[in-house]
């Protein structure tokens, strides 16, 4: 394979992770508790879908996409984020708080 055809396939698989990337969905959140998160949804595209919850600590979680009757599951261990329009509950460590976006 030449250089120039192996530019443009890198090209080219640049271009398609920043359009995949375009197409997610980032949302910033509030808790009862004081926790301020971050929730970036992957992107329609994706095969099973995912959020990476980044926390006001500068900590951060990836949590698949799980079974819900209502609104958008993620679900992993003893950690689980719920939305449903503009709220959604955080679940961790036995603690429920109640969150909305900002």
């Amino acid at each position: 394979m030449t250089r120039s055809a192996l530019r443009r396939g890198a090209v080219a698989a640049l271009t398609v992770a920043c359009i995949d990337a375009a197409f997610a969905t980032t949302a910033t959140y509030k808790c009862s508790e004081g926790v301020s998160l971050t929730a970036r949804f992957s992107p329609p595209s994706y095969a099973t879908g995912q959020v990476e919850l980044t926390f006001g600590n500068g900590r951060s979680l990836t949590l698949p996409q799980v079974m819900a009757a209502d609104g958008g599951r993620y679900a992993a261990g003893d950690v689980e984020f719920w939305i449903k329009g503009n709220g959604a509950t955080l679940r961790r460590g036995g603690s429920t708080q109640s969150c909305s976006t900002r």
